[in-house]
């Protein structure tokens, strides 16, 4: 089959996925006429609260992108292992770079011979928050919740680097990239290589162009996620009255906390879509403990936070990945939930 033709199937099979998403809400819009619109005007009034805090979040992340701020980060996995673990877990806690994007410069690295330590810091920490999502998390669940969920972000990262550093002379963790033809491609593209760091993003057209592409796909998946988790918020504090979860996730439960953690977390789809969902949680009755172990377990033990290493990582250091991934949310929660 021809490229045309692949293409051509893949734009059908698009069109009638948005065609079944139309007609289920035109369906949905005749049925319940009046939730219909107030979820409207609820995920408007939502889009409105949060754009001042998220919009200068997501011109940061373009900044960063634009003036090859994220190539400065394989610097920092060069040197003593501690100091290396707490560079890379300071970047993955605060750059808007995530596992699959700077997968190449974590294959080629550990190719190169980088500890593993400093690697798994920077994935643990990588996928939980960046600036667009720390002013998306303060705008939709306050300013604790935001310094809470990076400080773990953080500390996640740096338990997870110092625990695997003590295994840096163990055979599978001086030799913890899979053999395969993944491996030896991203290997050999170490990702931003060829870029040089420039704060002036303004000064030449491909940064410009590359500023602008950043900052349209940020606003696009923000609004992707927002929409729908802002209806289904919605619809959670439709169907429940306040305090319903009480009794299941609530702050008198012992087993809140690994509840959202070995329950919530694999059901995790998306960072922002996660926010006003939590809030709704939070509403009906959700601890704020359970809230930050569901957040901080959901980026990095979901499917979609460990399809980043899966591809790349031999089946011990993937253990050990979601294992610390595991007790560092644990640990996140009931710390956040004790603080708060």
């Amino acid at each position: 089959m021809t490229g045309q033709a692949v293409a051509r199937r893949q734009s059908i099979r698009k069109s009638m996925v948005w065609g079944i998403c139309l007609i289920l809400l035109l369906g949905i819009g005749l049925a319940w006429p009046e939730h219909t619109a107030n979820a409207a005007k609820f995920v408007a009034w939502g889009l409105i609260d949060v754009a001042p805090i998220v919009i200068p979040g997501i011109l940061l992340a373009a900044w960063i992108i634009a003036s090859s701020a994220d190539a400065l980060i394989a610097g920092a996995f060069e040197g003593r292992t501690l100091r290396t673990v707490v560079a890379a877990s300071l970047i993955g806690a605060i750059t808007p770079v995530c596992g699959v994007s700077v997968l190449p410069l974590m294959a080629g690295l550990l190719a190169a011979g980088v500890p593993l330590a400093p690697i798994m810091a920077f994935w643990l920490s990588s996928p939980i928050t960046d600036p667009a999502m720390l002013a998306t998390t303060a705008a939709t669940l306050g300013l604790s919740f935001a310094i809470g969920k990076t400080i773990a972000a953080f500390g996640l990262g740096l338990f997870g680097g110092v625990i695997t550093g003590l295994f840096t002379k163990a055979p599978w963790a001086l030799n913890a990239l899979r053999d395969n033809g993944l491996t030896r491609q991203l290997s050999a593209t170490r990702c931003g290589a060829a870029q040089t760091f420039d704060p002036k993003v303004w000064g030449t057209e491909e940064r410009r162009r590359s500023f602008n592409t950043q900052f349209r796909a940020t606003m696009r998946l923000i609004l992707i996620c927002l929409i729908p988790a802002f209806t289904a918020e919605y619809a959670l504090n439709a169907a429940l009255t306040p305090g319903a979860l009480a009794a299941y996730v609530g702050e008198d439960q012992w087993w809140a906390i690994p509840a959202a953690v070995f329950v919530g977390a694999p059901a995790y789809i998306d960072g922002y879509a996660a926010l006003p969902l939590t809030r709704g949680l939070i509403d009906n009755g959700m601890s704020e403990g359970a809230a930050m172990a569901f957040l901080i377990s959901g980026g990095v033990v979901s499917i979609w936070g460990a399809m980043a290493i899966a591809p790349v990582l031999k089946l011990k250091p993937f253990l050990l990945y979601l294992l610390l991934a595991v007790l560092g949310s644990l640990a996140a929660g009931y710390v956040f939930g004790w603080a708060a």
